[in-house]
């Protein structure tokens, strides 16, 4: 082995959840190499990498929790861009273990997503739960189909979506995901999971209103 180098082995995570070897290939550059040595005295390695990591069970669950993610995708001029995806809850579908899908709706009409993937069809996907501080990245080659193309999956993607009709699908082929540390993720909440915590207060307050509305009749 070489000098300052140490193997690098799947890091296990809360839950039984790991951060894939093929991941850490991807993204394990050089780069980030000499970054890793300069910083911390030394540089990891990456064995025995399959050419891709499936989605398994708890992934699949997380994606279908979720009512929005990020989209990074990269331009021809080397620019990156981030973009937020909402919808409702499953909106991002779990085709199989290694494909996702969603509907494209019209939005501002810059097609800045779409057009990137025309010239680079790698993108990486952010997934966040800010409530229990979980955070999935997910990255993958996507490419855009025309909804008349398929109109079985169309139905699929938008069964229970108010949006106006879709125009595009967006398919990804996942490479790999990880789960992060959620140290630094601060846990905010959304207005129905307020009102799930705060229903059973509001509940109570009223009661004890009734009691005290009849003792003071």
């Amino acid at each position: 082995m070489e000098d300052g180098l140490k193997p690098f082995s799947i890091i296990r995570l809360a839950e039984g959840k790991a951060m894939a070897r093929k991941y850490l290939h991807m993204t394990m550059t050089e780069s980030v190499r000499r970054a890793q040595q300069q910083y911390y005295g030394h540089a990891a390695t990456i064995t025995d990498v399959h050419e891709r990591d499936p989605l398994s069970d708890a992934e699949a669950q997380f994606i279908a929790d979720r009512d929005s993610f990020y989209l990074g995708s990269v331009s021809e001029t080397g620019w990156p861009y981030v973009q937020h995806r909402g919808g409702p809850k499953g909106f991002l579908k779990v085709l199989d273990p290694a494909t996702l899908a969603f509907a494209d709706y019209r939005g501002n009409r810059q097609l800045l997503s779409t057009g990137n993937l025309f010239a680079n069809d790698q993108v990486a996907l952010f997934l966040m739960d800010y409530k229990n501080r979980e955070r999935l990245k997910i990255l993958g080659h996507a490419r855009v189909e025309d909804v008349r193309d398929h109109s079985a999956l169309a139905v699929r993607l938008t069964q229970g979506d108010s949006q106006p009709k879709a125009e595009r699908i967006v398919i990804i082929e996942v490479v790999s995901y990880d789960w992060n540390c959620p140290k630094y993720i601060t846990p905010r909440y959304s207005i129905d999971e307020v009102e799930e915590l705060v229903g059973p207060l509001k509940s109570r307050i009223a009661e004890l209103e009734a009691q005290l509305r009849s003792a003071q009749d």
